[in-house]
């Protein structure tokens, strides 16, 4: 018996585990979010726009589907910034060191535009929210990136122009990270949600120094540990962790 339990760890550290997020829901001065948190020493994050033929991705399962062919599957995703309407992202997207987009500095109309917006960097072991302008001067080597806006929390403290008593509430999606780099913590609310409570939840609740808006009313997360497939419309920037298939 003890063999045989020694056997099935074994295959299990093989094998690895089929999500590799940590994906649970939490509540917030009575609002529910689902968190997906990720180690970015453990687990292997990853953008996603074009398939191998140039194609945008589109979908959860057009990306599920890819991997599929080399054994692999999403273990989380959401939707990752801000697209036109032919999907192509708004700001700056690096997919495994292409640049498909530049770096945009001023500011807008929309959400994007409300300065200080931000980029999520990824690199080796870690991930970063840092500031557009800042993210301009120090010019980080990033494997993968993606430009959105607003930011959400700042260096510990909220966009300047979130205001308490706002009217605009929607279901919406962004990302934090830990000072360290480390952690990554994936959120969307579930239910709508004003910019100021979704930062706070960022900062008060998740205490996280850094933190960035994706988008809302098209949010959406892939979290199959939780029983969790968003329908909707078609999405341009994905971003999500790469896992082993089950055996």
């Amino acid at each position: 018996m003890m063999r045989a339990l020694l056997i099935g760890v074994l295959v299990w550290l093989t094998c690895g585990p089929v999500w590799a997020a940590d994906c649970e829901n939490r509540r917030y001065l009575g609002t529910s979010y689902t968190v997906c948190t990720v180690d970015l020493t453990r687990e292997t994050l990853k953008l996603f726009l074009r398939d191998d033929n140039g194609k945008i991705y589109g979908s959860f399962n057009a990306i599920n589907q890819a991997l599929g062919a080399t054994g692999k599957t999403l273990g989380f995703a959401m939707n990752a910034g801000m697209y036109h309407e032919d999907r192509a992202p708004v700001g700056l997207f690096l997919e495994d060191g292409k640049q498909e987009m530049g770096l945009v500095t001023s500011a807008g109309p929309g959400n994007f535009g409300l300065l200080p917006n931000g980029v999520l960097c990824l690199r080796k072991g870690r991930a970063d929210v840092i500031e557009t302008l800042r993210f301009e001067r120090e010019k980080p080597r990033c494997t993968g990136a993606t430009q959105s806006g607003p930011m959400l929390v700042i260096d510990g403290e909220l966009h300047p122009r979130f205001l308490v008593d706002s009217t605009s509430r929607y279901v919406r999606n962004g990302v934090g990270t830990t000072a360290d780099g480390r952690k990554a913590y994936f959120v969307i609310s579930n239910a709508f949600v004003t910019f100021h409570e979704f930062g706070s939840f960022f900062r008060d609740a998740l205490k996280l120094p850094q933190a960035l808006y994706f988008d809302g009313n098209i949010s959406r997360l892939y979290a199959p540990d939780l029983g969790r497939h968003d329908p909707g419309r078609r999405l341009g920037p994905i971003i999500g962790t790469v896992a082993r298939k089950a055996p």
